[in-house]
C-alpha cells in the first residue's frame, strides 16, 4: 500500500472542511478524488502533501507518518507557478540545485524528463513564450525529477481549453506508464475522472466525507464514449447530483 488516509478531519475555526475521511492508494495506482466545488478537494491534497495539518487522523505513506512536505511527494499546481526568470531545463532542475545535486547529475536527469514530457528543443525557452499545455508539462517534469514516490495533482489541466485537455490527460497517462510513478489526482470533471483514473474517491459536500469509491475496471486506452465510460460517468454524476440537491442526506458508502 503506498499511501493510506486515516479518519482525516481538517477544521478552520468552526468550519469543517473534512470530516473521518478515510481511504487508500495502491503502488502504481491512477486516484482521482471528485467532489462538489469547495467540498474540501484541495485542502485534503494540501494535507496529503504535507503544506498543513489536519486538525485530527493520520496520512501514512510508507509505514511512515505525514508530517510535512518531502521529497517522496511531487506536487502540481492548477497554477503553472515556474519561474518565470528560469527556462525550461532551469525550472525542471530547481529542486535538484536546491538538493545540491552535482551539474552532470542535473543535467542528465533533465534530458531525461524534457525527452518524457516531449519538449526536446524547448530547454532555453521561457514559460512566457510556451502555451499553456507546455507550461503544465514543465511542471510535470519538474515534479518527476525528485522521484518522488506519489504525484499530487491539483487540477493541473483546469485552466486548459477542452482540445488541449484531452490531449494533456493522454499524455500525462502516457507519462505515467513511463514513469511508473502512483498519482493522486484532484479534478471537478467527471468526464478526466473517468478517463484517467484506476478507483475514483466521490467526496460529498462539505464538510468532505467519502461518499463512494468507484471502480473504473475499463482497460486503457479508453474511448470516451464507449458504453461502459458512459455508465460509469452516469454513476458518478448521480453520485454528485445527489449532494448538489441534497447535501444534507449524507451516506458512506466507501
Amino acid at each position: 500500500m503506498a499511501l493510506t488516509v486515516q479518519r482525516l478531519t481538517k477544521k478552520f475555526g468552526e468550519l469543517a472542511a473534512l470530516e473521518d475521511v478515510s481511504f487508500s492508494v495502491e503502488d502504481g495506482e491512477f486516484l482521482c478524488v471528485i467532489g462538489p466545488s469547495g467540498c474540501g478537494k484541495t485542502t485534503l491534497l494540501r494535507i496529503i502533501a504535507g503544506l498543513m495539518p489536519p486538525t485530527d487522523g493520520d496520512v501514512i505513506l510508507d509505514s511512515k507518518k505525514i508530517q510535512g512536505p518531502g521529497r517522496d511527494r511531487g506536487f502540481v499546481f492548477q497554477e503553472y507557478v515556474l519561474f518565470p526568470w528560469r527556462s525550461v531545463e532551469k525550472n525542471i532542475e530547481f529542486g535538484l540545485e536546491l538538493r545540491g545535486v552535482n551539474k552532470e547529475e542535473r543535467a542528465e536527469l533533465v534530458r531525461r524528463y524534457v525527452d518524457m514530457v516531449k519538449l526536446r528543443g524547448f530547454e532555453d525557452v521561457y514559460p512566457k513564450e510556451l502555451s499553456g499545455g507546455m507550461q503544465q508539462r514543465v511542471a510535470i517534469a519538474r515534479a518527476l525529477v525528485n522521484d518522488p514516490k506519489i504525484i499530487l495533482m491539483d487540477e493541473p489541466f483546469g485552466a486548459l481549453d477542452a482540445q488541449t485537455r484531452n490531449l494533456m490527460q493522454e499524455e500525462l497517462l502516457r507519462i505515467w506508464e513511463k514513469a511508473g510513478k502512483t498519482i493522486v489526482f484532484v479534478t471537478h470533471n467527471v468526464d478526466e475522472a473517468v478517463f484517467l483514473a484506476d478507483r475514483i474517491v466521490v467526496l460529498t459536500a462539505r464538510p468532505a466525507k467519502v461518499k463512494q469509491i468507484v471502480n473504473v475496471a475499463i482497460p486503457r486506452p479508453r474511448n470516451r464514449t464507449e458504453e461502459k465510460v458512459n455508465r460509469i460517468r452516469n454513476i458518478i454524476l448521480q453520485l454528485l447530483e445527489a449532494e448538489i440537491k441534497h447535501p444534507s442526506e449524507r451516506y458512506n458508502m466507501g
